[in-house]
């Protein structure tokens, strides 16, 4: 391994860096630094969040910054504010005893005013988000002429943000002999495409492999049923007590009620999505950042451009649709060196999303049984005991007050006093896991045999009747539209989100019959589903819904239109049948409804 001495960084640069704790350089560095050193053409590198780009590129750019030019020689672009920020902080940082380069940060969401003032004082460096960027450029206050190199910070990101079409609008005002680097975690074609347009037979480095996921980061999944998933959640967390972890939902709704749902459940745990303010989105990362929130819920649009160090976790409550959005969240833990978790929290029907992701990222996912109450409780008290024996004791200082504390506490026996030491920490969860209902674990790779033989066990004998009575702690909901009317479970999922009031619906198991639905949700959350349901609208069909009788015949009910208290609306009439389908835009023999 070389030095950055041998690698050729100025004594300046080394002198801050070695403050900072640099030791020796990290594999992207050792690749990119004396490329961009010795103005070998341009560099596409493929390399994972937390690796040590920002010093790769960072170093060589201070570096050939001419101080006695007071003009933008050097620019950075990336897709978040947060990014922006963080690269200008470390550029800062490295060039501490090279006082005479200016580093300006340029990003929405702050006074244009000041960025302008500070623009026309003169600065070197420029890191920027492509939209502001643009709207300094056209009020004629930002010049690129002498720019001489250009750095592509997550340009996979950029590109997933919608922002190409600004960074090509950005490079056309570039001198064309310039020195272009773009960073980026995965290798989509779009990225191909804009290296070969923009960037002259650029050299290739490749960090590990392409779009795979972060070497020291472990793959875990949790398979269980939807109902499920908060309360598993809960439990890989009172499981790892000192975890500092990003739990990924897919939407902000799903944020929102996961961040209360924790809160309220005694977490320090704090959304971030896309409905919250600027200001808003400061503090609760100022929070995050300063560890007063151990757990930040958020949305992956929301989390574009984080940069937290030390993550122990990153949860993924469902997998994402994209498997490089799974590859840049499992990124951001296991970083610099250090070793991460990224875990997945996923029901059946996402084993299929499991398997494209392991191909993807060249590795295997382990499947891990939720932890149980007995061992969340010992591993928390063993914590408990590892940090006494652990903590520093100030002789002088505690000395002052053993003696009193001592008699007030002599009639406790040693044991009764590690009692009451241990129930202060743990009286919440013991009370928690006291009575906690058991989470059943599904074992995808169980035998076929197995499968075969349970599935005979709940095959239902008589498809006109309910197909199984209701879950413990659950109620059977009936809805009078099936698989016949293009009705499955991805709409009744979205149906639900948008017509129930109040906290999300969790839903258990769902049966679609050619007419009707039957599926499980909460019992104290029955009689919101079933009002919100009846009545809707779907595609034209007016839905009925009940909480479901294990003695009716469905099948036949489900013949009739039974959309209404009123006898006349019982049974639809054929003048009624054809005038809907002709409000509906439907002809003769009809089309299929979306799916």
């Amino acid at each position: 391994m070389k030095t950055f001495e041998e690698l050729g960084v100025d004594a300046r640069l080394r002198k801050a860096i070695e403050e900072l704790g640099f030791d020796n350089p990290m594999p992207v560095q050792e690749a990119v630094i004396p490329v961009l050193l010795g103005g070998k053409g341009d560099v596409v590198a493929l390399a994972q969040t937390g690796t040590g780009k920002t010093a790769a590129f960072g170093l060589p750019v201070l570096q050939q910054i001419d101080t006695s030019l007071d003009a933008p020689q050097a620019l950075i672009l990336s897709p978040t504010r947060e990014l922006c920020l963080q690269i200008g902080s470390d550029l800062a940082d490295f060039s501490k005893y090279i006082p005479k380069i200016k580093v300006l940060p340029v990003y929405g969401g702050s006074s244009i005013e000041s960025q302008i003032k500070a623009l026309k004082a003169g600065v070197q460096i420029i890191v920027a988000t492509p939209g502001r960027l643009i709207d300094l450029i056209n009020r004629g206050v930002v010049k690129l002429d002498a720019v001489r190199t250009v750095v592509l910070d997550e340009a996979d990101e950029m590109l997933n943000m919608g922002f190409i079409d600004s960074v090509n609008e950005i490079l056309a005002k570039v001198p064309e002999e310039r020195q272009m680097l773009m960073f980026s975690a995965t290798m989509p074609p779009e990225i191909s495409r804009i290296a070969n347009k923009q960037m002259r037979e650029p050299m290739e480095i490749v960090i590990g492999t392409k779009n795979e996921g972060a070497a020291n980061v472990r793959h875990i999944y949790y398979m269980v049923n939807a109902r499920d998933k908060y309360p598993a959640l809960k439990r890989i967390a009172d499981n790892s007590p000192n975890i500092y972890a990003i739990i990924f939902c897919r939407t902000r709704n799903d944020t929102r009620e996961i961040a209360d749902k924790l809160i309220q459940d005694g977490y320090n745990a704090d959304a971030l999505h896309g409905d919250l303010s600027q200001q808003q989105r400061d503090i609760v990362m100022k929070k995050f950042r300063d560890r007063v929130i151990s757990l930040l819920v958020a949305t992956d649009v929301a989390a574009r451009g984080l940069d937290v160090d030390d993550l122990t976790h990153v949860i993924n409550y469902g997998l994402p649709d994209d498997p490089a959005v799974y590859t840049h969240r499992s990124g951001r833990t296991g970083r610099a060196g250090k070793t991460g978790t990224s875990v997945a929290i996923i029901h059946s029907r996402e084993r299929g999303k499991l398997r494209e992701i392991e191909r993807i990222i060249g590795k295997k996912f382990e499947r891990r049984d939720v932890p149980t109450p007995e061992h969340i409780i010992e591993k928390q008290l063993f914590n408990l005991a590892d940090r006494i024996e652990r903590v520093k004791v100030d002789e002088e200082q505690i000395m002052k007050y053993i003696d009193a504390i001592s008699r007030k506490l002599e009639w406790l026996s040693e044991i009764d006093l590690l009692k009451r030491v241990f129930s202060l920490e743990f009286n919440r969860l013991l009370e928690y896991y006291r009575d906690a209902p058991t989470i059943e674990n599904i074992d995808p790779d169980r035998s076929k045999k197995e499968r075969k033989e349970k599935k005979e066990k709940t095959k239902p004998t008589d498809e006109g009747k309910n197909r199984r009575t209701a879950a413990k702690g659950m109620a059977r909901i009936y809805v009078n539209a099936g698989k016949g009317d293009g009705f499955y479970a991805g709409n009744l999922i979205e149906m639900l989100n948008a017509l129930v009031p109040g906290r999300r619906v969790d839903v258990g198991r769902i049966d679609l019959m050619q007419r009707y639905s039957l599926f499980d949700v909460k019992k104290s959350d029955a009689g919101r589903v079933v009002a919100a349901l009846k009545g809707a609208d779907f595609y034209g069909k007016r839905l009925y819904s009940e909480v479901a009788d294990p003695e009716k015949d469905y099948e036949r009910a489900s013949r009739r239109k039974a959309g209404a208290d009123n006898a006349d609306d019982q049974l639809e009439t054929v003048a009624d049948y054809f005038r809907n389908r002709q409000q509906r835009g439907l002809k003769k023999g009809g089309r299929r409804r979306p799916r």
